[in-house]
């Protein structure tokens, strides 16, 4: 015996979805009134809204960059390269992130994560 705090019982239940079945299975809105529908995708939204930030990209930044080494952390610097690859793959960032990092020297050192984007930007471009 099931107990709850349902407001109809299961035969009303299986009849709601017979009735809605219909208006779910179409692919459009459900709502009466228009402003219940979520409301698109905006054109300005943040490029790392679709996925990882490619350093060589067209939209790359110094913003967008740091927002993508944000999980390194105060902690991790200074540092060099090698060094915060390895805490970048402990926390699972892209491979195109940490494949941007390898590209730089190996003796170079960063104190900040905004000295790090600058010389991955740097590096990305010819």
């Amino acid at each position: 015996m099931q107990r709850g705090s349902d407001r109809s019982s299961v035969h009303r239940d299986e009849e709601m979805k017979h009735e809605l079945r219909d208006f779910l299975r179409s692919g459009h809105p459900t709502r009466a009134e228009e402003w219940h529908d979520p409301e698109p995708a905006a054109d300005d939204d943040p490029v790392i809204a679709g996925g990882p930030v490619v350093p060589d990209g067209p939209q790359s930044s110094l913003a967008t960059l740091r927002l993508e080494l944000a999980p390194l952390g105060r902690t991790s610097f200074p540092a060099g390269p090698r060094e915060l690859i390895g805490v970048l793959r402990e926390k699972n960032a892209p491979d195109v992130l940490t494949a941007s990092l390898e590209r730089l020297p190996s003796t170079a050192r960063y104190g900040t994560a905004h000295e790090l984007a600058e010389a991955v930007a740097g590096a990305g471009s010819p």
